[in-house]
């Protein structure tokens, strides 16, 4: 039996949990009032899982601080002049903000006022799905009329969406990677036109900002539509720099059921602008990524292009062996969506050498310098010359020769 909205929200985990039930018994006195609002009552109501929980309360930032403290909860002022306090019990963070409402808007830089008004609350927030409230009995708010639209997965800018979007134009990209997470059916048109019309705005963001929002888009179920929709609009040329295969990233987007590697940021962006090597510097620069993940690119575009040089396929001890088995994982699954997107996909071989390339265990070179030296052989770079011509022919062997050949095929080097 399907559950009631109400129902489903007092059921939930996170809501009866002690912890949060602590923070609403804090706050809650004296008239003000405190109700979960946005992500958790959203995925909730989508049976998305709920990885943290903001609260808005009525509360000035100061007396949820200091109730906070006086119930015994540790309080950080984490954003206090934004309205924000962090407060944890039972050693989960709650994000604590009091109700705001515009005065002047100018961008991010707009100046806003506490208030004690939910539905001004709510509008200017910025999406439909995003201002519902949930109090501590599982009751429903919908100040908005955002239930409709959550539960039809439609997601809808609150207001004029043109204005949302100057508020922030980060707005344009929260768009698409809602919609990749949550959404269902064709994007919302007036959204779409919006963020056509406010493209450029995006050239106003830091990449710092831009980049967090790319990752979590490229995460989320319905990424190959909606990075399609990013394209045809010109934003991901905006954004990234360049020029997209949307077509290969939808076929790598239909192997996540064979392998969940598909959805992470370093292996889409490869299969989307890794034209030539020179291109993941310029997204990694774009997006500032990590080092970690940029080396992940560049390890993943390297065992790419040995797999489609070769001659014959490389075996995944060698390939394991070369770039790691992750890194010859997303050259695998690289490789596989170009084919699929190109209608030539041998889906048979290809599961096989996935699941090769899964299992494989990386050989390690039998040998190391100190073994040539007490054989003989004197350090200096004539010993490196020859370390690396054995482990080659090592390699050649298909890892085959053991320590004792190669110490003896060491004894005829000139």
């Amino acid at each position: 039996m399907t559950l009631g909205v109400d129902e489903k929200l007092s059921k939930a985990d996170w809501l009866s949990a002690p912890g949060i039930q602590a923070v609403f018994s804090a706050i809650e006195r004296d008239g003000e009032e405190a109700r979960v609002v946005g992500g958790a009552v959203r995925n909730t109501l989508l049976n998305h899982p709920v990885p943290d929980v903001d609260i808005a309360t009525t509360a000035s930032p100061e007396t949820v601080m200091a109730r906070a403290q006086d119930a015994g909860l540790k309080a950080i002022g984490t954003g206090i002049e934004h309205g924000t306090i962090t407060v944890i019990a039972d050693d989960f963070p709650y994000e604590v903000t009091t109700l705001r409402e515009d005065i002047e808007t100018f961008g991010r830089q707009a100046r806003v006022v506490f208030g004690r008004d939910w539905e001004k609350d709510a509008r200017r927030r910025d999406f439909t799905m995003n201002a519902l409230y949930v109090d501590r009995n599982g009751h429903l708010h919908d100040p908005l009329g955002g239930l409709g639209d959550c539960l039809a997965r439609r997601v809808r800018f609150i207001g004029d969406a043109d204005g949302r979007i100057k508020e922030d134009y980060l707005r344009i990209l929260r768009f698409f990677r809602i919609y990749a997470a949550y959404g269902e059916g064709e994007l919302d048109p007036e959204g779409l036109g919006a963020c056509l019309r406010q493209r450029n705005g995006l050239r106003q963001l830091s990449a710092e900002r831009i980049g967090h929002e790319m990752r979590r888009l490229l995460r989320a179920p319905r990424a190959a539509y909606a990075l399609r929709m990013m394209n045809d609009c010109g934003l991901w040329e905006i954004a990234t720099g360049g020029l997209a295969r949307i077509d290969d990233y939808e076929a790598l987007r239909s192997l996540d059921e064979l392998a969940p590697h598909t959805r992470d940021p370093e292996l889409g962006l490869v299969v989307l602008a890794g034209f030539v090597r020179e291109d993941l510097a310029r997204v990694s620069d774009r997006l500032r990524l990590s080092n970690g993940e940029r080396k992940r690119m560049e390890t993943a575009w390297g065992a790419r292009k040995r797999l489609l040089q070769a001659d014959a396929s490389p075996s995944a001890a060698a390939m394991a062996y070369a770039f790691g088995r992750q890194g010859a994982i997303d050259g695998l699954l690289a490789v596989w969506s170009a084919q699929i997107a190109g209608k030539a996909d041998d889906s048979a071989r290809f599961k096989e050498m996935l699941s090769a390339f899964g299992s494989q265990v990386i050989p390690e070179f039998p040998l190391k310098g100190a073994d040539l030296i007490s054989s003989g052989h004197k350090a200096g770079p004539e010993l490196g010359a020859l370390l690396k011509r054995l482990e080659n022919e090592w390699i050649d062997s298909e890892f085959a020769l053991t320590r004792e050949h190669l110490l003896e095929r060491s004894k005829t080097a000139s």
